[in-house]
């Protein structure tokens, strides 16, 4: 193991709630407090300590040794209760099955036609806005994931139960963050909080259990993510509908939760830089046909577009703090780690570095105009890294470049009066109290309807 190093604790400790209080009241100021006290600290919550990794090059061991380092720690296992034993929160002997089988719904063929489908589902709910109106953001963005995400996996599939959708993940998400820090006797006693997070846990699951039942028994062959979920086969084996259920859950989690709260900060910081929101104006409408959608075909074209969403990425990553457990003995730069012990790793932590972006908190999208940070191709893990990145990067990024385009192209959103936003840390990172006022662009280039 060659030197072994003591791991720094953090400062500020308390009696028996560790670093429960500024982890509650302010994490991500927290967090990026850490690297100034080691590459790896220790803090505590409560009685349970955990190792933060704040350098990106150890962060990327974790990443590509998901066997020492598997998922696991209170964020997985709280989303292993919600979710079930899915893609996105099974240990490591169970992945590469269900990696082999989910990954048949996510090939690159399939773009095309879920971008299509994600194409018409957006035009129709920006089509739903009108002049003068002021929207809640994230909540207007949730809706168009939302009825993305299902379209895109339930074809056919009557909506009538968005909305409940809708409210039970909302309830849901919050729950789980909270039950991260809660201890496990608190989890099961019958409050108002734990109610609420069970009964809307069950709304789903039997909700999704019908719609795949419905689709079972109509025998589906379309090209949809649950066809082709129920179709998926290696060497002869599916999954059952339970492992089914698991994977949908993650999906209908990650595809409505993370793609909103991207979308609803790169509104909110393009309209704070009227330089930059005029130039996504100018893009679309030279591209975008008037009046039409952006489309998959448009995509290439649509290049600073995708560099917001990118930078959105890195200054807001939806997934901002995960955790993975120590599954032997072994050691990150010399700093020993035990057999079970929790490790904690942060995006936001490391894309807000100043080492690795010069002036962290600046909204700059022209930081992915080809030019690399510092050499570093490991600062930018929005989506995670090695054998368990996110299997839906390319459908999520299509999707909110998509959207963000289509929304440009026929409204400008600006801030209402009174607003005062701030990031809300659940598990997913999404900006508070963004409502915005909604005014009807016409295309400043006519001729895009003819040259697109």
């Amino acid at each position: 193991m060659g030197i072994v190093r003591t791991i720094p604790r953090a400062p500020g400790a308390l009696p028996l709630l560790g670093h429960a209080l500024p982890l509650r009241r302010d994490p991500l100021a927290f967090l990026v407090s850490l690297p100034a006290h080691g590459d790896v600290v220790r803090i505590k919550v409560g009685p349970a300590a955990a190792l933060v990794v704040c350098d990106p090059d150890l962060v990327q061991k974790v990443l590509l040794d998901d066997r020492t380092f598997d998922k696991g720690g209170p964020f997985f296992e709280r989303l292993r209760e919600g979710l079930g034993n899915g893609l996105g929160t099974c240990p490591h002997g169970d992945h590469r099955r269900q990696r082999r089988l989910t990954q048949q719904a996510f090939q690159a063929r399939r773009m095309p036609s879920y971008a299509q489908v994600m194409s018409k589902e957006i035009a129709e709910a920006v089509g739903r806005w009108s002049d003068g109106d002021t929207i809640d953001v994230l909540t207007d963005m949730q809706t168009i994931t939302a009825r993305t995400t299902m379209a895109t996996m339930f074809a056919g599939t009557a909506d009538a139960s968005l909305t409940g959708l809708l409210v039970d993940f909302d309830v849901f998400s919050h729950g789980v963050y909270k039950r991260m820090f809660m201890p496990p006797p608190l989890q099961k006693l019958p409050t108002p909080g734990n109610r609420r997070y069970q009964q809307a846990r069950a709304r789903l699951l039997q909700a999704i259990g019908s719609i795949i039942e419905s689709h079972r028994a109509r025998g589906d062959k379309g090209e949809d993510l649950l066809s082709t979920l129920l179709a998926a086969s290696d060497d002869g084996q599916g999954l059952s509908d339970a492992e089914i259920t698991d994977q949908v859950m993650s999906f209908l989690y990650a595809g409505m939760e993370t793609t909103a709260a991207v979308l609803a900060w790169a509104l909110h910081h393009l309209a704070r830089h009227p330089d930059l929101e005029a130039r996504l104006h100018a893009e679309v409408d030279a591209v975008v046909p008037d009046g039409a959608p952006a489309t998959f075909d448009l995509l290439p074209r649509l290049e600073f577009t995708g560099r917001v969403i990118t930078e959105i990425l890195r200054l807001h990553s939806p997934g901002w703090m995960l955790t993975r457990i120590a599954t032997t003995d072994t050691e990150l730069a010399g700093h020993p780690v035990k057999k079970g012990a929790t490790l904690v790793y942060s995006p936001y932590l490391i894309h807000h570095q100043a080492t690795l972006y010069p002036d962290p908190e600046r909204f700059d999208p022209d930081r992915w105009d080809g030019r690399t940070t510092r050499g570093r191709t490991n600062a930018l893990i929005p989506f995670g890294g090695g054998a368990r990145k996110c299997i839906a990067d390319t459908f999520g990024t299509t999707e909110a470049t998509l959207a963000l385009a289509t929304i440009a192209a026929r409204w400008r959103l600006e801030p209402a009066p009174g607003t005062t936003v701030r990031p809300a840390p659940t598990t997913v990172l999404n900006p508070y109290g963004l409502t915005m006022r909604t005014t009807a662009r016409t295309t400043s280039n006519p001729a895009a309807s003819r040259t697109a």
